[in-house]
């Protein structure tokens, strides 16, 4: 569980790295699912933007309790997972992430969501690890974003330079298998991988159910800014229950 002085300064800084860690074997285990996945679909070496609709496997990593008890204190009790990524960066050729904030990818309504980010591998600064603007997320508000062009980047989508002070950047360094905690607002990037260390790192979405899963709104975004179409996820209620009465829960934990 997170104490109060963490629970304070993820709610100040917009992210917070609890004292966890994951134990070896769901490590290994990812780690070989990732390897399975990938040798079926190598189009995801880099990036998957939605492992459960391919892999459902995935989805025990989830339901680790101690994340969830977590999770629950910074977003409450009662919340749904709605999707869960793979960020790879191998070594010596993986793709930078620009500038951007989650938020300007996703259809949840009033717009609220915690990211997990595990360490698969060791994430330094080397190797391309998270970086992040502390308070960046205090306003509540999407900034703009533009679409990127090039193909050396796992997201297109973009924050205008004169949106953010990369000077006040913040390296999250991860050893395996520990894990941040980060808000859906707070503006974040990673470099590419140059180095001979892989960067693996797992993500899982957690929405309050508060908030609604907008599948409309997952269907236009798609359309208008060439993002992953979310329209089909599967929700997944992980504690609690629907105090919106308005998600369409496929599966319910």
């Amino acid at each position: 569980m997170l104490s109060e002085a963490e629970i304070a300064q993820y709610h100040e800084d917009g992210y917070i790295i609890p004292d966890f860690r994951l134990p070896d074997e769901i490590l290994d285990d990812i780690g070989m699912h990732h390897a399975r996945l990938v040798a079926r679909r190598p189009e995801f070496r880099n990036f998957c933007p939605s492992l459960l609709a391919h892999e459902t496997a995935f989805l025990a990593y989830a339901r680790v309790p101690e994340i969830l008890d977590m999770v629950g204190q910074v977003i409450g009790p009662d919340f749904a997972l709605w999707n869960s990524s793979f960020f790879a960066k191998p070594a010596l050729d993986g793709l930078r992430t620009p500038w951007h904030q989650d938020g300007e990818y996703w259809p949840v309504r009033p717009l609220a969501t915690c990211t997990v980010w595990m360490a698969i591998d060791a994430a330094t600064p080397e190797n391309g690890c998270l970086r992040v603007i502390k308070g960046s997320h205090k306003d509540r508000r999407l900034r703009p974003h533009d679409t990127y062009v090039g193909d050396d980047v796992t997201l297109k989508q973009e924050l205008r330079a004169d949106e953010y002070d990369e000077t006040q950047a913040v390296d999250i360094v991860l050893e395996r298998g520990q894990i941040s905690l980060h808000d859906v607002y707070l503006l974040h990037e990673s470099q590419a991988n140059t180095s001979e260390n892989s960067r693996r790192g797992m993500t899982l979405r957690y929405m309050p159910t508060t908030s609604v899963f907008d599948r409309d709104v997952a269907h236009k975004q798609a359309i208008e800014k060439g993002v992953s179409d979310h329209s089909d996820r599967t929700v997944f209620l992980m504690r609690g229950g629907d105090p919106s009465g308005k998600n369409d829960f496929r599966v319910r934990l």
